[in-house]
């Protein structure tokens, strides 16, 4: 079986430009019908250091996106590929 989407966010950020991010990643992947797994790294230590540890980045923080063990990018980097209509290949699902 291929390895999943894995969308790291954050339930409890204060931080409203995070939670809008972890919206529209939601919304596109949701709306696109992408399999993925939602992994909120607020509750837990061990979650957190995963998805840093898959960024490569000890001060990491959500929202980020993997292919099982492999990192594909934050925000940024999924809004840039969704702009120029790549997104499929940006997810390394084409």
């Amino acid at each position: 079986m291929a390895d999943k989407i894995k969308f790291y966010s954050s339930s409890v950020s204060s931080n409203l430009e995070i939670k809008k991010q972890q919206q529209k990643i939601e919304m596109i992947l949701d709306s696109k019908k992408i399999d993925y797994e939602k992994i909120d790294i607020s509750s837990s230590e061990k979650l957190k250091n995963e998805m840093r540890e898959i960024m490569g980045d000890p001060k990491g923080v959500p929202p980020q996106l993997a292919k099982g063990h492999q990192y594909l990018g934050g925000f940024d980097e999924f809004d840039a590929a969704v702009e120029n209509e790549q997104l499929m290949e940006f997810l390394k699902l084409k």
